[in-house]
């Protein structure tokens, strides 16, 4: 999904790219380099980065900020039509946020085996007590984000 910039037809935003560039300025901050963006019809709506040490804050994760932000750019609750982008399988707190939302699609890089809660642990939207499932597309661009969490780690211990 790319959006051509209607000022400058060259300018392609491709939302997995604006989530990678948020793992990364995350890991600058000191925070696991995890990044998510939020794009209806070709334009990014709004992208966070993990910022649980900074905003003290267990909740702060990327794909949680970047919901809040593209319903605060909606003015609605609900994120209907929307896609989500995240550069690392969504926690089970983050899955429950996103079919809240009523995320259309949900694309993530690497899959979390240890703390995921799509295809790992929970699997939350395959829960009868799930109001709402998106459609799940994994594995877009994960040894890329795989490495930079290794590196991340690499560096912590």
């Amino acid at each position: 999904m790319l959006h051509s910039d209607s000022a400058n037809p060259k300018i392609h935003v491709d939302p997995m790219s604006c989530a990678f560039a948020e793992a990364r300025a995350a890991g600058v901050r000191g925070e696991v380099p995890i990044g998510a963006a939020i794009a209806r019809d070709g334009v990014v709506l709004a992208r966070a980065g993990n910022r649980t040490l900074e905003d003290s804050d267990p909740t702060a994760h990327a794909e949680i900020l970047a919901i809040r932000a593209a319903c605060r750019a909606l003015g609605s609750e609900r994120l209907v039509g929307c896609d989500l982008y995240v550069t690392l399988e969504p926690c089970a707190m983050c899955a429950g946020a996103i079919s809240f939302a009523r995320i259309r699609r949900l694309y993530w890089a690497a899959p979390d085996p240890k703390g995921g809660g799509v295809e790992h642990g929970p699997r939350f939207f395959a829960q009868p007590t799930c109001h709402h499932a998106p459609e799940l597309y994994g594995g877009i661009r994960e040894s890329e984000a795989a490495e930079m969490l290794r590196r991340f780690f690499a560096a912590r211990r």
